[in-house]
């Protein structure tokens, strides 16, 4: 019994079902409407929380929490807890909203004989942020919609009510923020689900930024026809409608929408694109910097083709004593005299910035590191540079005398030695004999 019951184990989280750890119900805000109008004729709508329960199981089950509203979950082709990717349900924000399909109305395939719906929405985060899914609830009811402005005259839901319901479409995301660089390839996840085949579904993509909106992708499944690119026709039949971003300019930067259509249903999730370029850093010196005692030099820290603009730069120096100390070392003293230079702004929209100060060598800071360290949203770890400062005592002018004296002595020692072999070769040729 127990190897059986753990094979059906393996085999549901095979399937994507987290079995083992299965979530039965989730405390869960669900953020009510009372819409209405001023004096004006104006629409108002005031956002009402009230305390609810989201649980998963089977008709007429018992409420986890009697004191709260009941979304009753149960049973169709679509599980929720599969789009959850095994998280536990700390991890998760809930949110319930009804969902007005603005006086629609359409037969939605079910089994149920009542012919209307009220419908509502949840959405599950990842407190991290790693993922959004949100399911459409489906509510039978034996109650049309009252008109286009059905929002305007939703029933009433008491504070201990059960909502029997059942989930008829999903959308998710695994990238509802990206962080990109520059020339770089992104692939923005979106997936849906329908408790139905056959469904005529529509998706889009949008890209929308200051006002700006573009639609970059467009399928219809009843005629086939496909708009734009960047999404695989294969990989939608699956429900994967991942848009892949091909090369990254400053220009994607923006929110893209992915939406998903199913009359009367309308679902999208957002995925946020942010471009984060890293700084380029680098120094006008070497690894070691040798001054003579008393000379400036200005040391410069450059950090250039960056994006966004923050960007921060300091410089520490370090006695050369604690350089090699890895346990009670002094820390590394900041610098007060850094002067930062106005931003540049490049041709691809990128920024740089230089950090410089002027060194003054002195014989007392010989062997001192200097260090440039550069932070920037872009990076994990703050970005460093140092060089090795070398100072040398300037050489006494009675050491340039005495080697003049010593050049200008050896000088005149060649001069008599080659005038005394002159003189000898002159007397040697009046020797020679005939």
């Amino acid at each position: 019994m127990g190897l059986l019951l753990e094979f059906f184990l393996c085999y549901f989280i095979a399937t994507g079902v987290h079995c083992v750890h299965q979530i039965q119900w989730l405390p869960c805000q669900f953020t009510d409407e009372h819409v209405s109008l001023n004096n004006e004729g104006h629409v108002e709508t005031q956002l009402i929380h009230r305390q609810a329960m989201l649980q998963f199981g089977q008709k007429g089950d018992t409420p986890v929490n009697p004191d709260a509203i009941t979304f009753l979950i149960t049973g169709s082709k679509l599980d929720l807890r599969r789009y959850l990717d095994g998280v536990e349900a700390e991890q998760l924000e809930c949110e319930l909203r009804r969902y007005s399909t603005e006086g629609m109305h359409i037969h939605w395939p079910s089994q149920e004989a009542k012919d209307y719906n009220r419908w509502f929405t949840c959405t599950l985060k990842q407190d991290k942020g790693l993922f959004t899914v949100t399911g459409f609830l489906r509510h039978p009811s034996n109650e049309p919609p009252p008109g286009q402005q059905d929002y305007r005259s939703w029933p009433a839901i008491a504070d201990t009510e059960i909502l029997t319901t059942s989930v008829a479409m999903v959308t998710k995301t695994q990238t509802p923020s990206v962080k990109a660089t520059l020339g770089s390839q992104q692939r923005l996840h979106c997936q849906f689900g329908i408790d139905h085949r056959g469904a005529n579904t529509t998706v889009e993509w949008h890209w929308q930024q200051r006002g700006e909106r573009i639609k970059l992708f467009s399928h219809c499944s009843r005629t086939g026809q496909i708009q734009g690119s960047g999404v695989g026709k294969k990989a939608l039949a699956g429900g994967d409608a991942t848009y892949t971003l091909p090369f990254t300019k400053m220009s994607s930067e923006g929110t893209y929408i992915c939406s998903v259509l199913v009359n009367p249903l309308f679902g999208n999730q957002d995925v946020v694109v942010h471009i984060e370029e890293p700084p380029r850093v680098s120094l006008n010196v070497g690894p070691v910097l040798s001054l003579l005692d008393g000379n400036e030099h200005k040391v410069v820290c450059e950090a250039d083709n960056y994006y966004p603009l923050d960007v921060e730069i300091n410089w520490y120096e370090q006695d050369p004593a604690a350089l090699g100390q890895r346990v009670g070392a002094p820390l590394p003293k900041m610098l007060q005299n850094v002067l930062l230079s106005s931003h540049k702004h490049n041709q691809d929209k990128t920024y740089s910035v230089s950090g410089f100060f002027y060194l003054k060598a002195s014989v007392k800071d010989s062997g001192r590191q200097f260090t440039c360290s550069v932070s920037h949203k872009s990076l994990r770890m703050p970005v460093k540079k140092s060089f090795i400062l070398q100072v040398e005592e300037p050489t006494s002018w009675t050491f340039y005398l005495m080697v003049f004296f010593i050049l200008a002595f050896l000088l005149v020692v060649l001069a008599v030695m080659l005038s005394a072999l002159h003189t000898a070769r002159k007397k040697s040729k009046q020797n020679k004999p005939y």
